[in-house]
């Protein structure tokens, strides 16, 4: 059986410049596919555990993971795309949360 999409999680910091930006990604996201939305706030363990991390072991924030029904934890996305004037690109990012989803739930 392939996994499906269960949760969306965004873990993130308030303080972040891009906050509202990351908020509204993990939120359109979720509705798209009808998943339910966590959002949790600095968890460093989180994302140490499931998540990106530097070459330290490190995480930072934020970042959008998607839980399946299988139990496992992808990483969805953990920077913003940037377009030709290196703003943030919300719909590149968003295409490309749908591919990986694609990805996994076709695993």
């Amino acid at each position: 059986m392939m996994p499906k999409l269960k949760k969306i999680i965004l873990v993130t910091a308030t303080h972040h410049p891009y906050h509202n930006m990351w908020k509204k990604l993990a939120e359109e996201i979720a509705n798209r596919h009808g998943a339910e939305l966590e959002i949790r706030y600095e968890d460093y363990v989180f994302l140490i555990e499931h998540g990106d991390t530097d070459e330290y072991g490190m995480a930072w924030v934020p970042q959008i993971l998607a839980e399946f029904d299988d139990g496992s934890i992808k990483v969805l996305l953990s920077q913003l795309p940037l377009n030709e004037a290196l703003q943030p690109d919300p719909e590149k990012a968003l295409s490309i949360m749908e591919e990986k989803i694609k990805k996994y739930e076709e695993q």
